[in-house]
């Protein structure tokens, strides 16, 4: 039987959400605690968990069919692989920094300097656009005490809240990519694997869009219907119900994350009451 390899982190920021991907997909697996691999008795499927650095070049060499990794990964070691999706968790950016005590009057201010960093590649690329020459120091964990101690005068890192730059008395003043985990492909999947890939893909986007949208339920007089209605995009148009109570229905629908709370408020000021908000687990269109 054909299954389908995906290569995803053993350890680190994308292994949990990784593995919360797959189960919200309906793909049940084995215990995956302290494992190389594992299988699925519901779908065909084998999970590699191998170093973050590593998926790509996995996904190459075809040993995994596809991976889930990090963008900022993806892009320093530059494979030959093809992104399907942006998965929307993992996010982050990758910034310079200097000393806090420190002015920065722009990135020509780096030049000759020394920075350290795990990027090198992207770094290196970063600075070629602004005609920057640079010593870049390559280093693996820890990028941030490297001013410190003397090693450096800026850094490039990884950043998500930007405290741990703080505790080490630095401050961002460039981003030189904004990443996310995204799920990447092999270029030469057999036709079988291929249709084991859509039907992943299928679960994958339907569990996204579920998380950007929420469904709505409201009581509305039904003298103001066409101007509630009027907010209320829904994925074709809303459902209206008439209520036991005369004169009044109820009217359900989708709402976008992204303008939830402002809609939210002009359909009270609209006259809607009773709004009941309900988050969706999966969302097929």
């Amino acid at each position: 039987m054909t299954t389908l390899k995906i290569g995803i982190q053993k350890s680190g920021r994308l292994f949990e959400d990784s593995i919360a991907l797959l189960k919200e997909c309906g793909i049940d697996l084995r215990n995956v605690k302290d494992r190389l691999r594992t299988t699925s008795d519901n779908f065909p499927i084998e999970v590699f968990f191998l170093r973050d650095d590593d998926i790509p070049q996995y996904v190459e060499d075809g040993v995994a069919d596809i991976g889930i990794v990090g963008e900022n990964v993806l892009f320093e070691k530059n494979k030959t692989v093809e992104v399907l999706e942006q998965l929307g968790f993992g996010k982050c950016r990758l910034s310079l920094a200097i000393p806090r005590n420190e002015e920065f009057a722009g990135i020509q201010q780096l030049q000759g300097k020394r920075i350290a960093t795990s990027y090198p590649v992207l770094l290196a690329n970063y600075l070629k656009e602004y005609n920057v020459t640079a010593d870049i120091h390559e280093i693996s964990g820890s990028v941030e005490i490297a001013p410190g101690i003397g090693l450096a005068e800026a850094i490039a890192d990884l950043v998500s809240s930007g405290s741990t730059l703080f505790m080490n008395g630095l401050k961002e003043v460039a981003t030189i990519l904004s990443s996310q985990a995204v799920l990447v492909k092999n270029h030469n999947l057999s036709n079988d694997k291929i249709i084991l890939l859509n039907k992943l893909l299928f679960r994958i986007r339907a569990v996204k869009k579920s998380k950007r949208n929420k469904y709505i339920l409201l009581n509305a007089p039904n003298d103001k219907l066409n101007a509630i209605l009027k907010l209320l995009p829904g994925m074709r148009s809303p459902t209206v119900l008439p209520l036991a109570s005369p004169g009044w229905s109820s009217i359900h629908s989708v709402l976008s994350e992204d303008t939830f709370w402002e809609i939210i408020e002009q359909l009270k000021a609209a006259g809607a009451e009773g709004i009941l908000v309900i988050p969706i687990e999966k969302m097929i269109l």
